[in-house]
């Protein structure tokens, strides 16, 4: 699908008015919760996704958002941006000036996965001593696991997840563990020695995971979601049967 632009009949919003508008969606509650994740705003993310929507895509004002340093115009800023638009130098400093978990993630996720530069940065940012910049690089890597994972060394990947995974800092370590599930997950290949990895490990084993959702320890994680894949699977392949034959 084409990118939505503004319509250029109408005045392109200054980033004062989106500010105001940002500060109008505050909520304390909201605020309160996402501050204990270290996210520092309070604006109803749904809401935040229909204001990107009514601003369509913007890369100038996504820019002059992401130079406030505010966390929900930094947010808006990666929806209302043209991923494409960035050079490599400038996707690096922004992931270093991201000090939040969610801009850090988004990030990521939304302009760096987009972006040509992507394999580049991958292999440069998961060898950055700075664990943060450094689980970016293993998102990334995540990625390319289920959807490109032709040119990785698998084997490699897992080796050094069993030798670093458990000693790394939180953010790394999660990027980490995400990449060793996949692996088990999409690679059955791999799925013994990922899950003995996870085993040994024992890296968030005793993570605390409400009912009916599922634990991001990765044998745990990796055999529930093998076994959804086998169910649909075998859903998928059961001849139907028509009212007639019931």
């Amino acid at each position: 699908m084409p990118e939505k632009t503004p319509d250029k009949t109408q005045a392109a919003p200054t980033v004062p008015e989106v500010l105001a508008e940002l500060a109008g969606l505050e909520d304390p509650r909201i605020r309160a919760v996402n501050e204990k994740h270290g996210d520092d705003h309070g604006v109803n993310l749904t809401k935040l996704r229909a204001l990107a929507k009514r601003l369509k895509t913007q890369p100038e004002l996504a820019r002059s958002l992401w130079a406030t340093d505010d966390t929900a115009a930094r947010l808006l800023a990666l929806l209302i941006c043209r991923p494409k638009s960035y050079d490599r130098d400038e996707l690096d400093t922004m992931l270093r000036q991201a000090r939040t978990p969610k801009v850090h993630d988004w990030l990521v996720a939304y302009v760096v996965k987009k972006n040509p530069h992507a394999e580049k940065l991958r292999v440069a940012w998961t060898a950055d001593p700075d664990p943060v910049v450094a689980s970016a690089g293993w998102a990334l890597t995540t990625e390319r696991v289920t959807r490109k994972p032709a040119g990785l060394d698998l084997t490699a990947l897992l080796d050094t997840v069993e030798s670093e995974m458990k000693d790394a800092p939180d953010r790394l370590q999660w990027a980490m563990n995400h990449c060793l599930a996949r692996i088990g997950i999409d690679h059955p290949e791999h799925r013994p020695r990922a899950l003995a990895v996870g085993e040994r490990l024992g890296v968030l084993k005793d993570y605390p995971t409400p009912p009916g959702c599922t634990s991001p320890y990765a044998p745990a994680w990796i055999t529930e979601i093998v076994r959804r894949q086998q169910e649909d699977a075998t859903a998928k392949a059961s001849p139907k049967t028509s009212p007639a034959d019931a």
